[in-house]
């Protein structure tokens, strides 16, 4: 089951999907282990994802377009064939500049929360 409680995002069942609000990318649940979760990442270009940080580690391998993930020291463009570890409550927003499609590896206790 998806969980939304005060923008916090939390594991959900394979399948399921999470659109939360028009400037919040779609996010299906592929798959989850004993340890590990996978969720697919689907935002339109235009889109600008507000402050937000996981409660730990978060890999991000990018299968199609175009971001820019931007870290309160730098920024990173995240670009078909990219991949990128977020960094554990370090806040950050994405711009998606083409249509953009990820797939996101976080542990099964990892939020994403929104500020």
């Amino acid at each position: 089951m998806v969980q939304v409680l005060l923008s916090v995002i939390t594991h959900g069942q394979p399948g399921s999907h999470l659109k939360e609000a028009a400037n919040i990318p779609e996010l299906t649940y592929l798959d989850m282990g004993e340890s590990f979760q996978t969720l697919q990442i689907h935002g339109l270009a235009g889109t600008v994802i507000p402050l937000q940080h996981t409660t730990k580690e978060a890999a991000i391998a990018v299968l199609d377009g175009l971001a820019l993930l931007q870290l309160p020291d730098t920024d990173h463009f995240l670009r078909k064939g990219s991949t990128f570890i977020v960094p554990a409550g370090v806040k950050y927003s994405l711009n998606i500049i083409e249509d953009f499609k990820a797939i996101a590896v976080m542990t099964i206790d990892s939020e994403i929360q929104f500020h």
